[in-house]
């Protein structure tokens, strides 16, 4: 085995048996400047590696996490490759620490009964959230339902908000969303939240947005995943669902609910092993969060138009395909939504989202929601990678809550705007 060989398979067992609670973890900055490069990062990420971002076009940082374990051998392997690289932190678990005991204190100064308007002065778990839409239901019958569609493996209730006018003509065309998917992704539940209460809190703003659609929001779809990040600061960069699997004796936790889809399920940009991040289960549809999505992805397809899922972090807007670097006969429609909210968000704040497919702007994942939104029949099928914050990407502060959703609303907006123009 080359020597190259050989970190890499050190690099990726080192990351399954290490501990947990990132004290000594550092994270590094890393830039790819030949296709090589850009390939062995790659190959490091299938192997077990936690890159908090991984860019597919050369000339753009990744930020990855080194265990104590993995450091001899990952300096070594820079040094061998000439990988132009940072230092940006040399103590994750310290970092998540902090920032955990700052969380908990805002909580107790900011606590909330769920009822009334959710602010943007902190993160809310899953509890809260559910209170909050069901307490919408019950403010606004006639233009909020809310419904319990499934159960998370730990039986956490997982219910949609439907938001519509009022008027009650059935059979409107619909745009479905859904944020939560990844569990660290803290900002892509506030988002959520924050386009609710804009068609719900503010329906006379907007209302040009529900009166030939209505929407239908799955606010939070890893609901385990997400309720375990706000464990401690051992589960905060957590990223999967949280059913148990067994490997080599030890027991890990959850599969990739955005590889866990029966469409291209399990080829590249995915992995067979339970303990790495991409897991993608032990067969398509093996998490009870993804049959959720599923379901409801078949029960609106009739009259589903768009489907929107919220992640982060990397300013991105994705179309399909995410298995192939292909691109589908209908692409230029998807190019044109995704391009409106991309503009708009520009426009107004000076941001700059990154426009294509998923596989040729950022990295090939095959068995992903919005490949198989598209497949089931939507006819646009977006991911949404929102802007990244705080050391890891996946902890902007709770004081950079409002300009984010803000601005991802901005787009959002746009991009519903396109939709009902062109259908």
């Amino acid at each position: 085995m080359s020597r190259l060989g050989l970190l890499t398979l050190l690099l990726g067992l080192a990351l399954v048996a290490a501990n947990q609670d990132y004290e000594g973890y550092r994270i590094y900055e890393l830039t790819p400047n030949t296709s090589a490069q850009g390939e062995l990062l790659h190959r490091l990420s299938l192997q077990g590696y936690d890159f908090l971002s991984l860019p597919r076009l050369l000339g753009k940082s990744s930020r990855v996490i080194v265990s104590p374990e993995q450091l001899d051998n990952f300096e070594a392997l820079l040094s061998e490759e000439q990988l132009s690289h940072r230092l940006l932190n040399e103590n994750l678990g310290a970092t998540i620490a902090a920032e955990f005991a700052q969380r908990q204190l805002q909580r107790r100064l900011s606590p909330i009964s769920g009822k009334g308007r959710l602010s943007t002065e902190r993160y809310y778990s899953h509890e809260e959230i559910t209170n909050y839409i069901d307490d919408l239901a019950a403010r606004y019958p006639s233009r909020v339902l809310v419904k319990t569609v499934g159960w998370s493996y730990e039986k956490r209730e997982l219910k949609t908000i439907t938001i519509t006018n009022g008027d009650g003509r059935a059979n409107k065309k619909v745009i479905f969303m859904d944020g939560g998917f990844h569990a660290r992704e803290w900002i892509s539940p506030a988002a959520v939240l924050y386009v609710i209460d804009q068609l719900v809190e503010r329906f006379e703003e907007n209302a040009d947005l529900l009166q030939d659609y209505d929407w239908v929001i799955l606010p939070v779809v890893n609901a385990d995943g997400y309720e375990h990040t706000q464990t401690g600061t051992y589960a905060r960069i957590f990223r999967k669902t949280r059913q148990p699997y067994k490997y080599l004796g030890q027991t890990c936790y959850g599969a990739d609910p955005n590889r866990n889809f029966d469409f291209h399920w399990n080829e590249e940009g995915a992995s067979s092993n339970p303990c790495m991040d991409t897991f993608a289960g032990p067969n398509a549809f093996s998490e009870p969060e993804t049959v959720v999505v599923r379901d409801l992805m078949h029960s609106l397809a009739d009259r589903g138009i768009m489907y929107l899922t919220i992640h982060s972090y990397g300013n991105y807007l994705l179309y399909p395909w995410g298995w192939t670097s292909d691109l589908p006969e209908t692409w230029q429609d998807l190019d044109d939504v995704a391009r409106a909210g991309g503009d708009a968000i520009e426009k107004a704040t000076g941001t700059v989202y990154q426009v294509g497919s998923s596989t040729n702007v950022l990295y090939i994942a095959a068995g992903a929601s919005d490949d198989y939104a598209f497949y089931a029949g939507f006819n646009i099928s977006i991911t949404m990678e929102l802007s990244g914050g705080g050391l890891t990407g996946f902890d902007p502060p709770a004081s950079k809550i409002d300009e984010f959703v803000t601005e991802t609303w901005i787009g959002i907006r746009a991009m519903a705007e396109k939709v009902i123009e062109k259908y």
